[in-house]
């Protein structure tokens, strides 16, 4: 691996207090035009100010425009996932329910901050109506007919993912997500269709990672359709109490998701999560993730064998002040150059990060 742009900042809010963003994901919109999109203008991680916003890049990433919003419902939109189908763009996100997000202002409160960010957002949940939340609780999502130019109502799904959908080679829009559910309650991970009516269906069921470790929790998860026209999914796997573990199941269905394999770690138990999958021009996978344990950072494993077996892990960044980053996502350039883009939290803000390497 070799880094051939270095780490720096693409979207923030400088000099304001809405400069949080965070969950982005990367894609390209047509030959010329890259898109983020992320949840931003944030006072913090658990935020009813946040709002998915999209960047657009002209120039391979070199340069970016101000993140412009596309989703802004009174509730806390978060994760943003992307998946292009020539014009049609869907951008994808969710949000959590005023219980949940008055538990984090209190234990802000109880923590000891006495800043008037935790105020303000209290103030905010006042004036939210229980018909608003009816509305636009859950998972959601925005459909562009126009290559991300202008975007339609805001939809309601029974998943959620944060890097979103997939395009298959058949046409179809894949989406592998977590069934919503409030705040504490399981749910399962599902493979939903998008409908000829840009609604998703529910096709099917992934099975729950367990290992020698016993059950742990399993979220976030990103899938891509491979070579031979099988689904790889890798998904987020954690437990915080005995046995710790932060890390990355992968499964895979050869019969068009209708049943998968049994899911195996595929990095060590505390290496970092969640992923993202992206499938090279030389036809190597590609997947990066965060680490949050000590040398914070982006890493990245890479398969040449279909996602058989999988190189060591390369180390991306390491540099992160803390732990509260992540959520990487990396898309091809037309050198074949990759860029991959984060979320880190600093100081004051937590901006879009982006750095460009090569595959040697």
């Amino acid at each position: 691996m070799t880094i051939l742009e270095g780490k720096r900042t693409i979207i923030e809010n400088k000099n304001s207090v809405f400069n949080y963003f965070g969950w982005p994901t990367i894609e390209r919109l047509n030959d010329s035009t890259l898109a983020v999109v992320c949840s931003g203008f944030r006072l913090r991680h658990v935020c009813p100010f946040g709002k998915v916003v999209m960047s657009i890049s002209h120039d391979e990433g070199k340069t970016w425009t101000a993140p412009a919003p596309i989703i802004d419902t009174p509730l806390d939109d978060r994760d943003a996932g992307i998946c292009v189908d020539g014009k049609r763009v869907i951008v994808t996100s969710f949000n959590n329910d005023i219980a949940f997000q008055r538990t984090n202002i209190q234990k802000g409160i109880d923590g000891g901050d006495t800043s008037n960010k935790l105020k303000l957002m209290s103030a905010y949940l006042d004036n939210v109506t229980d018909e608003e939340c009816e509305k636009f609780l859950g998972s959601t999502y925005v459909i562009s007919h126009d290559g991300g130019t202008t975007f339609g109502e805001v939809k309601k799904c029974a998943l959620s993912s944060p890097h979103g959908p997939t395009k298959l080679k058949d046409g179809r829009i894949l989406y592998v997500g977590k069934v919503f559910a409030p705040s504490g309650v399981a749910s399962p991970i599902a493979c939903a269709i998008l409908d000829e009516n840009e609604n998703f269906n529910i096709i099917s069921y992934v099975p729950e990672g367990i290992d020698e470790f016993g059950e742990c929790l399993n979220c976030e998860p990103h899938a891509i359709e491979l070579e031979d026209g099988s689904i790889l999914v890798a998904i987020r796997a954690q437990r915080y109490r005995s046995n710790p573990m932060f890390t990355i199941f992968l499964t895979k269905s050869s019969d068009g998701c209708k049943s998968f394999s049994k899911p195996y770690m595929v990095i060590g138990r505390e290496s970092g999560s969640p992923p993202h999958l992206v499938i090279h021009s030389s036809g190597t996978i590609v997947m990066t993730y965060a680490r949050r344990k000590d040398n914070y950072g982006i890493r990245a494993i890479l398969s040449k064998d279909n996602g058989n077996t999988w190189s060591d892990e390369i180390v991306i960044t390491d540099d992160a002040p803390g732990g509260d980053l992540g959520y990487p996502a990396t898309v091809e350039r037309k050198d074949h150059s990759l860029v991959t883009i984060w979320y880190e939290r600093e100081e004051i803000g937590s901006p879009i990060k982006q750095i460009v390497w090569s595959i040697d």
